[in-house]
């Protein structure tokens, strides 16, 4: 009998991504995951095709990536720890979301799940990263979410959750938010939406922002 492959760090980086872009309701595919992973789409078809060897993932005919069975407990299981830990990094470390997000990539593999599991119940296992994406196994704390970007105008909101998308496509909007002292609980309203230069203003906390319509479709918001 042959042995079961292990993940590599390459193969851990491929089944979060596509984890991440399943969860924001996106077919992954190979041209998403280069630009994902910022890597050339040779590197990607390569990958995909040692992933799909080695039994982590499916490649339909239509070229659609999916994780089998295996390599969804093996995503999810990376996914728990990314974002317990970046919970830790915030509220108890107090580091900004970006650079939470970057050292929770750094750290994570050198903690075993003892150490994690431990950190996780002395926070009360939260049910959100910092972000409010649902940490695998916990229930959301909030109910349907709307985009900022179509949120009515003087509609009064709450921000939920960052799309998993800011994190590792447009980590800028992470560094804005934090500039802005915006975060999970933040109240939002849209004073005014310029379709003209695809912006959206809003005002968060009582003080106004302008965002790129792109950026706010990266926001989302539970309606008051």
């Amino acid at each position: 009998m042959s042995k079961a492959p292990t993940h590599t760090t390459t193969t851990d980086r491929y089944l979060q991504a596509i984890y991440c872009i399943e969860g924001e309701r996106e077919t992954a595919r190979p041209g998403r995951l280069a630009y994902w992973l910022d890597v050339s789409a040779p590197t990607v078809s390569d990958a995909l095709q040692r992933l799909k060897r080695d039994g982590w993932v499916s490649i339909a005919p239509d070229r659609s990536v999916t994780l089998t069975t295996r390599g969804n407990e093996v995503a999810t299981q990376l996914i728990w720890r990314h974002r317990v830990l970046e919970r830790w990094l915030t509220d108890v470390l107090n580091f900004d979301w970006a650079t939470a997000d970057e050292e929770a990539d750094r750290i994570s593999s050198a903690m075993s799940d003892a150490i994690v599991t431990q950190i996780d119940l002395s926070m009360g296992s939260p049910a959100t990263c910092p972000h409010g994406n649902v940490i695998p196994g916990r229930k959301a704390p909030y109910g349907q979410l709307v985009a900022l970007a179509d949120l009515e105008p003087r509609t009064p909101a709450t921000i939920r959750r960052i799309s998993e998308v800011a994190e590792h496509e447009a980590r800028m909007l992470l560094s804005t938010l934090a500039e802005h002292a915006i975060k999970e609980g933040s109240e939002v309203t849209v004073s005014r939406m310029n379709l003209e230069a695809h912006e959206v203003e809003v005002v968060v906390g009582g003080r106004p922002l302008t965002l790129t319509s792109d950026a706010a479709k990266l926001i989302w918001v539970e309606i008051n």
